[in-house]
This record gives C-alpha cells, structure tokens and sequence, in this order.
C-alpha cells in the first residue's frame, strides 16, 4: 500500500461507524431525558396517542420505548389508567441521597486511598460553571451528572459504579426537580471544585466532609417537598 492509502486507512480509523438504533429506542431515550430533566414530572400520565402524534412516529415504538422505561423503574402502570411517570414519595426520596451519600463517600475514600488522578473532576466543574454564567439549567444538571460519574469511575470498582449507574436515575430526576427551584445555578456550581481540591491535596477528612455535604444538604433538599408539589 502507497503512502497516500495509508494514510487514507489512519483517517478512517478515526471516524466511527453510523449506528444503527431502533426506533424504539430513539424513543425511549427521549422520553428519559424528559423525565429525568424534569419536563416529564412525576404523575404525569403516558398516552400513547398523544405521545405518537407529538414525535411524529407510530404507537408501535411508543408503547415498547414505555415498556423500555417502566423497566428502568422510571413508569408505572395504573389499573384502568394507564401508564404513567412514576411518583416520588419523600421516603424514596430520603433513601435515595442517603445511598448516593454512602456510594460517594466510599469512592472519595478509595481515589484517596489509592493516590488514584483527579485532574478529569477538572472538565465537568469547568462546564457547570460556565453553563451557570449562561443562565443554562440542563447544562449544569449534565455537567454534575458528568462529574459525579467520573468520580465513581476514578474510584475503580466496577460494582460500585454499576450499582450507582442504576441510582442515578433517580438522582438525575430529584436533582432536576429540586434545582428547577433554585435560582442559584452558580452556587450549585462552586460546590464542586473544592471537593477536587480536597481530593488533590489527599484530604480525607476535607474531602469525605466536602461530599457527604453536597449529597445531603438538607437546606436544599426537602423530600416532601420534592415528592409533593411535583
């Protein structure tokens, strides 16, 4: 092969191939994003109908992307009724952030622990503060769900991250619900490079102290309040 057919072949290493993703589950992805950014609150009823019309597809792949998310825990079905997004209750609310409390304070203390590196918390903080100067809701909740999953990654255990990918779920649709509420998207934002801070400078206490209190700020979160009015 001439130098110019090599080089042909490098570039095409680069580019990745065009997935091909069922309608379905287009669909459900959508409908997640919707629910878990809080577009979709809680209790509001899934008709297929209205649904298809809306995404300008059939019935067919709405009622499977639902089926996809009743899985997921994220919808219900009600008797006679239908399906709907599923409701909070404050007890599910309160033991969600005080697992996600337990799976990070555990990951702090193994990053620390292992001397693991810090510096990819950087790029998410840097995004979140910047999505906050523009005034930019999703922006910052997808710059927190980055930083907060990086932080599970870096801690290296695969159990861990795989129990917590399944909790986030849930986080994602309290976090957004909760911070819909509060205007102060450029404090949400500054909590986070001092708990990189702590890490860096292998601060455990600074750091557990730093993450327990980001995940249960009680000022923040009330579970009434979040499981009710939404």
């Amino acid at each position: 092969m001439n130098s110019t057919g090599t080089a042909a072949s490098a570039g095409l290493a680069d580019i990745s191939p065009i997935e091909n993703v069922p309608l379905r589950v287009q669909v459900a992805n959508r409908l997640r994003v919707a629910i878990l950014n809080g577009r979709l609150k809680p209790g509001t009823p899934l008709v297929e109908t209205a649904l298809a019309e809306q995404m300008n597809v059939s019935r067919a792949p709405i009622r499977e992307a639902i089926q996809i998310l009743e899985n997921d825990g994220l919808v219900e079905t009600i008797a006679y009724k239908g399906k709907r997004v599923k409701p909070l209750t404050p007890r599910e609310v309160a033991e969600t952030y005080s697992l996600r409390e337990v799976y990070e304070v555990m990951a702090v203390r193994r990053i620390i622990e292992r001397g693991s590196p810090v510096e990819a918390l950087r790029a998410p903080c840097a995004a979140m503060l910047e999505a906050a100067e523009r005034n930019d809701f999703e922006g910052v909740i997808s710059a927190d769900e980055t930083f907060h999953r990086t932080l599970i990654e870096i801690s290296d255990h695969e159990l861990l991250f795989a129990s917590w990918q399944n909790l986030y779920l849930r986080i994602h649709q309290i976090m957004a619900l909760r911070n819909r509420d509060l205007p102060q998207l450029h404090e949400i934002a500054a909590n986070h490079p001092p708990i990189v801070d702590a890490l860096e400078a292998r601060d455990m206490e600074l750091a557990v102290k730093l993450i327990s209190d980001h995940t249960r700020n009680l000022d923040e979160l009330n579970p009434e309040t979040i499981a009710q009015e939404h």
